[in-house]
Parts: structure tokens; C-alpha cells; sequence
């Protein structure tokens, strides 16, 4: 097999891996929250408030087995496919997650979040279209010697640098009230972790092909990269969710993490060094589909928006406008709603009936009887 017809097969499995991947993750929130409500109807003491009792639950062992093989296939993946094709078909898990959340736990999926999904399939089948078959890098060795390119050092010092201001500097006096620091530590922490996932995972596919990676010190290097780089993350990340909105967070984050992975990968690995311009930019616009899907699927969840409500395809009759006074009072006005005229006549008829009260009680006369003017006696008096 040649080393074209090799890396498309790579490309195929790490694509298979990716899409298993996001199945197994989105579906694991719903299995654990499950196991989490049938622990709350059980106990008195909830999970939120200390509680350990879930861990009783098959159903949370379930969602969290599933969790880990979601995970596993993940850093997998980074060993078959470029880093542009699987970070951002992340996606999908949200839209698992949602779909089931609808489908399982009957939480509402409103109309934008159905067109959020749609869009982010619509996007990851735009970028599993247009990006790399290729793979730049078969070894650590061929790893080492793209991590020595000027380009990487450079852009592998600037997010250094800015990952540690934020993380000494930034947090400590803005953490709590700009969400873009903890997101920002989480994204340039989380570009090193897919860096070494690559590097790991192809240290791991060579190896199993027969040549041996791990006598040599960078794939220990890589790993305890990883290691450090996703502790900080989860710490950073933690603090984000529960500082801020989940539905702020999230589309940020994928952004800020995507992008940054997708600028790493085209440095380091070159992933877009030999792609026509046209898959260049059909990657690029797959991204960017993703990116308005998972803002209409998550910034927009809480609100009540349906087929039912949306605006009517026929006009309301409309009332044409009027330049003299109408026998209710009403000047100058357009009014769609008969309603609103039946509420502003008996206004204007109670108004109506209180001037005349009063204006007839101030014609009393000396013997405090009162005189209508229009049928001779007073309403009162008769009374």
C-alpha cells in the first residue's frame, strides 16, 4: 500500500473514531444526569449538596464508561486524522447531548436549536470534505524537527506567555468578572494538550507498526505535557462554569479552543501546506457554520420560540388613519386590534360620566338639590 492509499485509510478510521467519539461523550451526560435523578428521588441529600450516593447508580457507571471509551477514541483519533478535523467535530457530542435531552428527558429544543444543529452537521460535513488527507508526520522524530521551526517557537512562546500573565496576573483581578480570562487559559492550555494527543497518539500508531516510540525521552515529554496541561485546564474550566452562564460559555470556549487548535496544527503539522486554496477556505467556512450553530444552540436555549409562535404569514386588518376628531375621541390613530378600540371607548365613556357628575353636584342650588340640564332633575336628588 502506498503512503497516499495509507494515509487516506488513517484519515477514514481517525474519522470514524472522531464521530464515536462525539456519540459516546454527548450520550454519557444523559446517562449521568439520569443516574442522577433517580439518586435525588431516593435520597434526600442531592449531589449538588455532597451527596456520594450516586455512585450506587449502574446508570452513572454507564454514562461514565461510556465517557471514558468517548474519550479514548478521541485521543485516538489525534493518531489517525489531522487536529483540523478532529477538535472541531467535537460539535457533535452538543448535538447528541441536546437531541437526547429532548428525546429522554423531554427538556425543550427550541426552533433555534434545532437550526443549530443542522448547521453544525452542515459544517463538520464541510470539513470532513475539505480537509487534509495527508499526514505530515509519521514519527516523533518528524515531530522534533517541526517543533524546531521558528514558526512554532514563536507561536508556541506567545500562547506560553500569555497562558502564565493570565493565569498569575489576570485571574486573580478579572477572573470573576470577564469570562474571556478563564476561557482564554482554558484554550491556549487546551492547543498544548491536542499538540501532545498527536504527537502521543503517533507515537502509538508507529509503534504498533512496528517501529518503537517509546524509547525515545519526547514521547515522556509529550505525555507529561498532557498531563499538566489538562489539570490546569479542568481547573480553569471548572471555574468559568461556575462563575459564569453554561450558555456563555460554551460557544466561547469552542471558539477560542478550536481556533487556537486550528492555527497550531496549520504550523506545526502543516496540515494546509499542500490543500488546494479551495479546501482552504471550505475548511474554514465548514468552522465557521459550526461556530453559528453552536451560538443558536446554546446562547438561545432558555427562550420559548416555536413553529406556533413565530409571526403569521397573513396580515392583521389595519384601520386607515383619520384626521378629524371621532365621536369617541380618538384622533389620528391606526389601530389593528378592535380589542384596543373597545378598551379605549369605555375609558373615554367613564370619563365622559365623571366630568358630568361633577359639573351637575356644582350646580346645586340654595336647598342643595341639584338640576340636571338635560332631564330637569339630578340622578341624586332622585335617588
Amino acid at each position: 500500500m502506498s503512503t497516499s492509499d495509507k494515509d487516506l485509510q488513517d484519515f477514514m478510521i481517525g474519522l470514524c473514531l472522531a464521530i464515536a467519539s462525539s456519540i459516546f461523550i454527548g450520550a454519557s451526560f444523559i446517562l449521568k444526569k439520569l443516574g442522577l435523578l433517580r439518586y435525588a428521588r431516593k435520597e434526600a441529600m442531592r449531589a449538588g449538596q455532597g451527596g456520594y450516593g450516586y455512585l450506587k447508580e449502574w446508570m452513572w457507571w454507564t454514562g461514565m464508561i461510556l465517557m471514558t471509551s468517548g474519550e479514548c477514541a478521541n485521543f485516538a483519533a489525534y493518531a489517525f486524522a489531522p487536529a483540523t478535523l478532529v477538535t472541531p467535530l467535537g460539535a457533535l457530542s452538543v448535538i447528541v447531548s441536546a437531541v437526547l435531552s429532548a428525546r429522554i428527558l423531554k427538556e425543550k429544543l427550541n426552533i433555534l436549536g434545532k437550526v443549530g444543529c443542522v448547521l453544525c452537521v452542515l459544517g463538520s460535513t464541510m470539513m470532513v470534505i475539505h480537509s487534509p488527507k495527508e499526514q505530515e508526520i509519521h514519527s516523533v522524530y518528524d515531530l522534533m524537527m517541526k517543533m524546531k521551526e521558528p514558526a512554532f517557537i514563536v507561536f508556541g512562546a506567545i500562547l506560553l506567555i500569555v497562558a502564565i500573565v493570565s493565569i498569575v496576573y489576570f485571574a486573580p483581578k478579572y477572573g470573576q468578572k470577564n469570562v474571556l480570562v478563564y476561557v482564554t487559559i482554558c484554550s491556549s492550555l487546551g492547543c498544548f494538550t491536542v499538540m501532545g494527543c498527536k504527537g502521543v497518539g503517533t507515537a502509538i500508531n508507529a509503534t504498533i507498526r512496528g517501529n518503537n516510540e517509546f524509547t525515545n525521552w519526547m514521547t515522556y515529554f509529550l505525555i507529561g505535557v498532557i498531563v499538566v496541561c489538562i489539570l490546569l485546564q479542568l481547573n480553569y474550566l471548572n471555574r468559568a462554569l461556575d462563575t459564569f452562564n453554561t450558555a456563555v460559555v460554551t460557544p466561547i470556549y469552542y471558539v477560542f479552543f478550536t481556533s487556537f487548535v486550528i492555527t497550531g496544527s496549520a504550523i506545526l503539522f502543516q496540515e494546509f501546506e499542500k490543500m488546494p486554496a479551495l479546501d482552504i477556505v471550505g475548511d474554514l467556512c465548514g468552522f465557521l457554520v459550526i461556530v453559528v450553530g453552536i451560538f443558536l444552540l446554546n446562547a438561545f436555549k432558555d427562550m420559548k420560540i416555536s413553529w406556533k409562535n413565530l409571526p403569521k404569514a397573513a396580515k392583521e386588518p389595519e384601520i386607515p388613519e383619520t384626521d378629524s376628531v371621532s365621536n369617541t375621541g380618538v384622533t389620528n390613530a391606526t389601530f389593528a386590534d378592535i380589542r384596543e378600540i373597545e378598551a379605549r371607548i369605555s375609558r373615554n365613556m367613564s370619563a365622559d360620566c365623571i366630568t358630568r357628575t361633577i359639573s351637575e353636584e356644582s350646580d346645586s342650588n340654595e336647598n342643595e338639590y341639584s338640576t340636571d340640564k338635560h332631564n330637569g332633575s339630578s340622578p341624586i336628588h332622585e335617588i
